[in-house]
């Protein structure tokens, strides 16, 4: 059993070479076993809550090294959240002290907070013992209000991979996740726990991106389908041949499944379903949106899965243990979480509909948006599309779509592709969740978690 992330430092010794790098720095892994940010006073932080606020992801990789094994507590904090976000998180995680740097002032937290600012690197002085538990806590989704801070530990975040068979040739990981979010803290303690590398997408765009991390011979790369959305919106990669990529956090529609087939032929194609609260329930890798049946079904799998009023519920090893500030019990009186994620079983395998939380009500009658837009999508001259609810004194609220159109199809016909939509989704879809209105866009807005953003129109 893994107890701290220090454990797999002789891993990083033997990584001939293994690398983090978020495009501007790069620091080869076994730098983290002989150099410290904390300069001697790392074992003042043993036992204490800490909010760790970093300017980039490589100070919050250093911080989250470092302290894993030493602090109680260590609360993430993402990078789009606000002073008012990070004030609450230190009022519900009871933090004793904020870990920083330059680039981010720690002013706005509480006065009688200890404030350390991370020096730069300098050789480590003596061993620091890691035997304290380390809790990790992350906030589940939204930066502006009130935090939701979920709690887990080293094992719950590892345990998807850590029992895993090590290659001989450690696997270079790409992601487009920012790691001080689920998704992206997924796949840095992957390369921390296996030796390999890892290449941050950080402020580059996509094609610099994927240009950049074939160079550095990245074998797999992950994001969310609005981040692959963007890949597809590049054209054809230039560079990057991954063996692997891998989709989570939002629902893998059918149109993003064939795209990224039919620009990565040699890869597998793995979409996963997973959550802050629940972790990684499970993978799919067949080509094909949603999941089969099979999955659900009882087994001997540290994961069981169950269907109930359409909602999908998860018991593993891999979930969080509880919520921070006195939020709501995170798990049933059997241990299962519900996940929110409604599903619809059609002949041998189940279909992801939408987020309970996002259903439309069109008099009456229930609308996902995840459900339409998987219709759109499918036109080729649709890049992506967002549905949202417009209200209307007559039904309440009527369903329309944006559209993004594909790029570089030259001299675009608005209303043919209207037509067309509006035809697929007749054909596919019950009148009232068909939208009664087009509007097509530039851009479509996609959070720093990567997801697309919703709103009411």
């Amino acid at each position: 059993m893994i107890t701290s992330i220090w454990q797999m430092s002789d891993r990083w010794l033997a990584g001939r070479g293994a690398r983090i790098s978020d495009g501007l720095e790069t620091y080869a892994l076994d730098r983290f076993s002989a150099q410290t940010r904390f300069g001697n006073r790392l074992e003042e932080l043993r036992g204490k809550s800490v909010l760790l606020i970093a300017r980039s992801q490589l100070d919050a990789v250093w911080g989250m090294v470092e302290l894993d094994g030493v602090a109680r507590r260590i609360i993430i904090c993402p990078p789009d959240a606000s002073d008012a976000f990070a004030g609450a998180a230190v009022q519900i995680g009871n933090a004793d002290v904020v870990v920083g740097d330059s680039g981010r002032s720690l002013e706005e937290c509480p006065a009688e907070l200890w404030k350390f600012e991370l020096r730069q690197p300098e050789d480590r002085r003596a061993a620091t013992e890691r035997t304290q538990p380390t809790e990790w806590v992350l906030p589940t989704s939204g930066t502006s209000g009130p935090p939701k801070l979920v709690v887990h530990t080293l094992a719950t975040l590892s345990a998807a991979f850590s029992g895993a068979t090590h290659t001989v040739k450690p696997v270079s990981w790409g992601t487009f996740y920012d790691i001080r979010r689920f998704g992206g803290l997924q796949i840095l303690l992957r390369t921390l726990i296996g030796g390999g590398s890892l290449f941050l997408a950080g402020a580059q765009s996509t094609g610099e991106f994927l240009r950049t991390a074939g160079g550095l011979g990245v074998t797999h790369i992950s994001g969310t389908p609005s981040h692959w959305r963007r890949v597809l919106m590049a054209g054809e990669p230039r560079g990057a041949a991954p063996d692997y990529v891998r989709l989570s956090g939002e629902i893998a529609d059918q149109a993003i499944l064939d795209g990224l087939a039919r620009i990565f032929p040699a890869a597998r194609i793995a979409h996963a379903f997973a959550s802050t609260e629940a972790g990684v329930a499970f993978e799919v890798e067949d080509g094909i949106s949603g999941f089969p049946a099979g999955v659900v079904e009882p087994s001997n799998s540290d994961v069981r899965l169950e269907v109930r009023n359409g909602s999908l519920h998860v018991r593993s090893n891999r979930m969080a243990t509880h919520y921070l500030g006195g939020e709501s019990p995170l798990k049933d009186d059997r241990g299962f979480i519900d996940t929110g994620d409604l599903v619809e079983r059609q002949a041998d395998r189940y279909r992801f509909i939408g987020r309970r939380t996002g259903v439309i009500n069109v008099g009456g009658l229930k609308v996902h948006p995840e459900e339409v837009e998987a219709i759109i999508n499918r036109h080729p001259s649709v890049q992506m599309s967002r549905v949202m609810a417009k209200a209307s004194r007559i039904t309440g609220a009527i369903v329309i779509a944006q559209i993004m159109p594909r790029a570089g199809l030259g001299a675009i016909d608005f209303p043919a592709i209207e037509e067309d939509v509006i035809r697929m989704c007749r054909r596919g879809l019950p009148a009232h969740k068909v939208p009664a209105r087009i509007q097509f866009v530039q851009t479509l807005e996609v959070g720093s978690s990567g997801k697309l953003v919703r709103h009411h129109a």
